[in-house]
């Protein structure tokens, strides 16, 4: 990726890039995994739960983006956009888990729905923040620079799900996908000085728990 792009940039469509090349690798077969496990071979049947499935994440994501995007908008600063970013990434990252343990329709329906309600808090704070950090002079470059990764990866990674259902199941994927998600999330947990500056709260955590080598404050 260029140097001249700022960093925020960077991980936002470094972020993106592991979040959608994730979720990539379920999109061509995650209609198969319905016939053979939810409606055990009846095409129909499975047809029609993926249908409804498909309704109802982007009927919940899309009833609940136009609230969400007014709150954000309401309140100022970047805070309430980062940490609804963080927060809908790690609910997404749970709906792959629960697609492990799902064997009737509505399970289904119950998941899609958690992964509409977490990408509904993700998509307008991250496009927010994407705003926001854009280098000037450079928006056309680098909405196409995220446009492109995207495309590259999930069109490799769609080539690689259907090649790994054949070989070693669909367990393994939906692990994948769930991984690359809350990876996409620490990603950007990385820039959380970037974006809040004045907020300690991540310096407080990581302290305690010694995952990263942060000084500890003066209030601890």
């Amino acid at each position: 990726m260029p140097k001249s792009i700022n960093k925020v940039i960077k991980f936002l469509i470094a972020g993106d890039f592991f979040l959608l090349s994730g979720w990539g690798l379920l999109g061509p077969i995650f209609a198969i995994f319905i016939i053979q496990n939810i409606t055990i071979g009846n095409a129909a049947e499975g047809a029609k739960v993926a249908g409804f499935a498909a309704l109802s994440y982007w009927m919940i994501k899309s009833f609940l983006q136009i609230p969400i995007s007014r709150y954000l908008d309401r309140v100022h600063g970047e805070k309430d956009d980062f940490w609804f970013m963080i927060l809908g990434l790690f609910i997404a990252g749970l709906s792959p888990f629960g697609f492990l343990v799902s064997f009737l329709p509505w399970h289904i329906y119950a998941f899609q729905i958690l992964n509409a309600t977490g990408m509904a808090l993700f998509v307008p704070s991250w496009n927010a923040i994407f705003t926001r950090h854009i280098d000037k002079g450079k928006e056309a470059f680098e909405w196409g620079m995220d446009s492109t990764f995207l495309g590259l990866g999930m069109g490799i990674t769609g080539a690689i799900g259907g090649i790994m259902v054949a070989t070693i199941g669909f367990e393994v994927i939906f692990i994948l996908v769930g991984t690359l998600t809350l990876f996409s999330c620490f990603l950007l947990l990385l820039i959380y000085k970037d974006i809040l500056p004045t907020d300690h709260t991540m310096d407080h955590f990581f302290s305690r728990f010694r995952f990263l080598p942060f000084k500890k404050s003066k209030e601890l």
